[in-house]
């Protein structure tokens, strides 16, 4: 015959409750540990722009203060999810810290410094290789910048920063899982990579026809002072 229910067994509420407290306390650490990392992520990812602002403008020392800002926020991060794991990799921490590289990166090429480690950001690899795909975007955009300002062997030494990149991120030839993505964003690379290329080369054409119209117009003028030539300005008569 079945076992007939002894009166213990009618209640489940105290049993059940202490239950579902001490799952209660768990959800609500990990909540609390969820805001804080998410709150130290949007400052990550603000400084970081910040520091890539700043570098665009020149303003180094500024852009190190941002970056160290970033820094800070990423160790509260960190420390925040440290014994939550499956929300450290949930996704929006690997974002907010491949912005922290990618600022890092962008500022270590462009002021000529050595560049830092993964180790040294204190960033997982997956965030670091994409961080660093993602600065040939803004290295791109600082060499157009240059070539404004006059600085072409400054943007061509940018661009050979960028050749390397490629060089280098293109044979990691890993799965999506492993690289977080990594495929897609070598494939940007090389698209901005030639672009700038192309840029270069026109205005290095360009800069050597212009070149080469002044010497044609200064031997005319050599050869015969007071005739007029194409493309010289002479007072209205």
């Amino acid at each position: 015959m079945p076992e007939r229910p002894t009166d213990d067994t009618r209640s489940v509420g105290p049993p059940l409750e202490r239950i579902l407290s001490t799952i209660r306390a768990s959800f609500d650490a990990r909540h609390a540990a969820r805001e804080e990392a998410l709150a130290a992520t949007r400052q990550i990812i603000q400084h970081s722009a910040g520091c890539i602002r700043a570098v665009h403008r020149r303003q180094f020392d500024e852009a190190d203060r941002l970056l160290t800002e970033a820094q800070l926020g990423a160790r509260r991060a960190q420390s925040a999810l440290a014994e939550h794991g499956e929300i450290y990799h949930a996704g929006f921490l690997h974002d907010a810290l491949k912005e922290l590289a990618e600022a890092s990166l962008t500022l270590a090429v462009i002021a000529g410094r050595p560049l830092p480690t993964p180790e040294d950001l204190g960033v997982e690899y997956p965030a670091y290789l994409n961080g660093l795909a993602e600065t040939v975007g803004e290295l791109r955009r600082f060499a157009l910048d240059s070539l404004r300002h006059g600085e072409r062997e400054r943007a061509e030494l940018l661009l050979r920063a960028m050749d390397d990149i490629y060089g280098l991120l293109v044979t990691f030839d890993y799965p999506d899982a492993i690289t977080r993505g990594l495929r897609r964003h070598t494939d940007m690379v090389r698209g901005v990579t030639e672009r700038t290329r192309g840029d270069l080369t026109l205005v290095a054409v360009q800069q050597e026809l212009e070149t080469q119209i002044q010497a044609l117009q200064d031997r005319l003028s050599a050869a015969d002072p007071g005739a007029e030539h194409p493309g010289s300005l002479s007072p209205p008569g």
